[in-house]
């Protein structure tokens, strides 16, 4: 056989092999173009479907007109769970309108939206760029967690919006449902499913499949909820409906971050930026609102646990660091019951040990059988697809922590188990003013910042006595509400 005759299967398998390869760029460049071409004719953009985890017996708009239709306001039949609110029908010119939404911490419980982050970020843009006419609108409502705040966001692009400010998570463990009916999707999958869904190729390809064969989403056995939030804690005993469900939890996360994905996806079709805000929580000075052993614990083992809690805590008086070594042989014995990392947590905490303290007191959050208090899951959804999707975030739970010792989110900022104080929504409405001029939406006059801290107090001291009674008295209701204390029906006569 000659060299040359040799050379020939070489040289034929790389053709083949060009060949192969300049047929796949071929085939991309074509997938390419049509990806381009269709958004040019803005056809197949992104696109989610509805919420396959629930339905509601019935959407009504959070806004309607007023009598004369020059505003838009929030019925009276809605302000039981929401402050009120109206803007004008008609948006004017140079106006920069933005809505709030999410759950009471937006509202400003136990106060209301007069000493919320959106009235203070309303003050605050006036005052930084007065020559701009500003809206900011208050949609957060009492006990309404993710998935109702979308149908709201859906609603508001219709009212000519600039901004969308999102403040979610504390509110998804409040109402009774099931996940029962979603199959459990494997993380890789569901990580490929979140790229080629932002595809326009396979929106467009999705909805045609389903167009032709008329098929019906998966939700069709999912449960349906009330218009407004029913939840358990309204009940009475409510809290004893609460325990582990590691299969409800995991429903409960994956349920979030489609709903945080969803908000995101809509408001991008509608051209409107979207900003997130991470709430904060209470840890030092929150115990958990129900503790639970862990499955499978022993008489003895029980018996073993309580023995060593009574000691530690027979030591509190005398030998702290003794009751640190008594928590750390109960929770040896049973690591699951969330109080006893926060007695924990409160002993290093005394001890001069913060950092462990921190890990107690999250621990605890953790384990929390109510969990009243966004979880770390749902934090690192909600951080993680800020990042994946570019989306700006404001860390209010980190930003609000430098007002308290040690680091660790405590009643010095906040007034309850998640609800920060007056300048805790001080600091929330400035950190917003900050991205909004990194985002180059706002162009803030010299010397502004100066202006705005008397506005703000020009502002506190134009409020009533009677509305911060009133905020006292709605702060005794809540602590007792969290509590399981609520004078509602009984929770197996729901109606």
């Amino acid at each position: 056989m000659t060299s040359k005759q040799a050379s020939q299967p070489k040289r034929n398998g790389r053709q083949r092999w060009l060949f192969r390869a300049v047929a796949v760029v071929f085939g991309l460049s074509v997938f390419v173009m049509l990806e381009f071409a269709l958004a040019v004719l803005d056809v197949g953009g992104l696109n989610e479907q509805d919420d396959p985890f629930v339905g509601f017996d019935d959407v009504r708009p959070l806004f309607v007109p007023n009598e004369t239709g020059v505003r838009f306001e929030i019925p009276r039949s809605r302000l039981r769970f929401f402050a009120p609110e109206s803007f004008p029908a008609k948006k004017q010119k140079e106006t920069f309108r933005i809505f709030c939404l999410g759950g009471s911490t937006v509202q400003g419980r136990p106060y209301s939206s007069d000493t919320s982050f959106s009235k203070w970020l309303q003050l605050s843009l006036e005052t930084a760029q007065p020559e701009r006419n500003w809206e900011v609108i208050n949609c957060g409502g009492i006990s309404y967690a993710s998935y109702r705040l979308v149908p709201i966001l859906e609603e508001c692009t219709t009212y000519e919006p600039d901004l969308f400010i999102v403040c979610t998570g504390h509110n998804e463990f409040l109402e009774e449902r099931t996940y029962g009916h979603i199959k459990q999707t494997p993380a890789a999958l569901k990580t490929t499913h979140r790229f080629v869904s932002q595809l326009r190729t396979y929106s467009l390809l999705r909805t045609g499949y389903q167009s032709f064969t008329q098929a019906e989403s998966s939700s069709t056995d999912r449960p349906n909820l009330p218009v407004d939030a029913d939840a358990l804690l309204n009940y009475k005993n409510g809290i004893e409906a609460y325990h582990r469900d590691p299969d409800f939890r995991a429903g409960v996360i994956d349920h979030f971050e489609h709903n945080v994905r969803r908000m995101i996806v809509l408001s991008r079709n509608a051209n409107i930026p979207l900003l997130l805000v991470r709430p904060p929580s209470n840890l030092s000075d929150c115990p958990p609102f129900k503790s639970q052993h862990r499955d499978g614990l022993s008489p003895e083992e029980l018996t073993r646990w309580q023995t060593l809690v009574g000691q530690a805590k027979e030591h509190y008086r005398d030998d702290l660091f003794r009751s640190v070594q008594l928590f750390e042989q109960a929770l040896d014995v049973d690591e699951e019951y969330a109080a006893t990392h926060y007695e924990l947590g409160r002993c290093h905490l005394l001890t001069g040990d913060p950092d462990r303290a921190h890990e107690s007191f999250l621990r605890a959050r953790e384990l929390d059988i109510c969990p009243l208090r966004m979880i770390a899951p749902l934090e690192k959804a909600l951080t993680e697809t800020a990042a994946n999707t570019g989306t700006p975030l404001v860390d209010a739970f980190t930003l609000l922590k430098t007002e308290c010792q040690h680091g660790i989110l405590s009643d010095a900022i906040l007034v309850d188990h998640v609800h920060p104080q007056i300048r805790g929504h001080q600091l929330i409405a400035n950190a917003l003013t900050g991205v909004m001029i990194q985002r180059n939406w706002v162009t803030p006059a010299a010397g502004w910042k100066k202006r705005r801290d008397q506005v703000y107090q020009q502002h506190f001291n134009s409020l009533e006595s009677i509305y911060f009674a009133r905020g006292l008295r709605e702060l005794k209701a809540l602590r007792a509400w969290a509590a399981g204390r609520a004078d509602g029906p009984e929770i197996s006569k729901k109606p």
